[in-house]
């Protein structure tokens, strides 16, 4: 009996055994199937033919960060053939990755972000709007996350909810008194209007089923022209908003590892850097000693007060921390 196709035995077990997203899925298949096309049979494949294909990215228009990932699901790939017994080695071991530098996430201004949160009218629609924005906003979830919470994962009373993330890897995020208001009133008022009584999803569409990880990129879009954001943003950078609010406050890295659901500590600790930025950026605009002042004083000026017996007069116009807007909590 022949053996399955290892490209798609592979996306079997990466579907089944790691229980890797619809989207995951097609991104290996696209990177696997090149592969195919560029080495014919992956498993008779040689570290020259592997040498071949992957100088070819570059020759294809690939940037440094897909010809990466491409080389990523390569080496995964072979490392599975080996495990399963289909190869006796790992060609792909000696391929190199490009280097890059990946781009830091783009976060959208804090006023920005607090001007999704008016008061909602006693419309079920807007009532689920407002509820899901501040539950993506104040646990930090992916869009996908939070179309799969059913009304079972929620603990209104300690405000916590149970999100099955990348990987199907369960956990447990807390979600701040706003957010717990705001999903009361949805389940009271806007929810018993939409769904089925045989419906457990969370946040359900006009015809009671569960909302699309679409839809909600549509209802952040919709918030946003209604209150005149500009420019918009994705439901993700809710999400990183979130995390350099969290580390812009004083929390532990690991802890907001541990909230985003991160499986390494070097994928959280991105957002250190778009924190620093933030922090430099209003550290340049606020204090009067950031900037080289563009008309110097002229220190022999004796005849100065302020300077006489060498004491310099002290400054009293220093802004208070809270009186940037970068400043004040969500």
């Amino acid at each position: 009996m022949a053996e399955a196709d290892p490209v798609e035995a592979f996306l079997e077990y990466l579907r089944v055994g790691r229980g890797a997203s619809p989207h995951t899925l097609r991104a290996y298949r696209h990177d696997l199937e090149a592969l195919v096309a560029g080495v014919g049979d992956p498993v008779a494949a040689g570290v020259a033919d592997l040498r071949r294909w992957a100088a070819g990215l570059a020759a294809r228009g690939l940037s440094r960060r897909s010809a990466a990932r491409s080389l990523a699901a390569v080496r995964s790939f072979y490392r599975w053939l080996e495990r399963e017994g289909r190869r006796a080695d790992n060609p792909a071991e000696a391929l190199v990755a490009p280097r890059f530098r990946p781009p830091l996430p783009r976060v959208p201004p804090r006023a920005a972000v607090e001007r999704l949160f008016g008061p909602a009218p006693a419309d079920p629609l807007r009532l689920r709007e407002q509820a899901l924005l501040e539950l993506l906003y104040g646990a930090g979830l992916r869009a996908a996350e939070a179309v799969g919470i059913d009304v079972a994962d929620l603990d209104l009373d300690a405000r916590l909810v149970r999100v099955r993330g990348k990987g199907g890897r369960e956990r447990v995020v807390p979600f701040g008194q706003k957010a717990r208001a705001a999903l009361a009133r949805y389940l009271a008022e806007g929810r018993p209007h939409l769904a089925g009584s045989d419906t457990a999803a969370l946040f359900v569409n006009r015809r009671g089923t569960r909302l699309s990880v679409r839809a909600v990129g549509r209802i952040l879009a919709a918030a946003e022209r209604r209150t005149g954001i500009t420019p918009a943003f994705s439901p993700h950078k809710l999400r990183h908003a979130f995390a350099t609010d969290l580390l812009d406050g004083g929390a532990d890295l690991r802890v907001v590892q541990e909230l985003l659901g991160h499986r390494r500590l070097a994928t959280t600790q991105v957002y250190t850097h778009v924190s620093r930025e933030r922090l430099e950026a209003i550290y340049a605009h606020a204090h009067p000693r950031a900037v080289a002042d563009p008309h110097p004083r002229d220190d022999h000026s004796g005849d100065d007060p302020a300077r006489q017996g060498g004491h310099r007069r002290r400054r009293t116009s220093h802004p208070e921390p809270g009186d940037h807007p970068e400043e004040h909590g969500p």
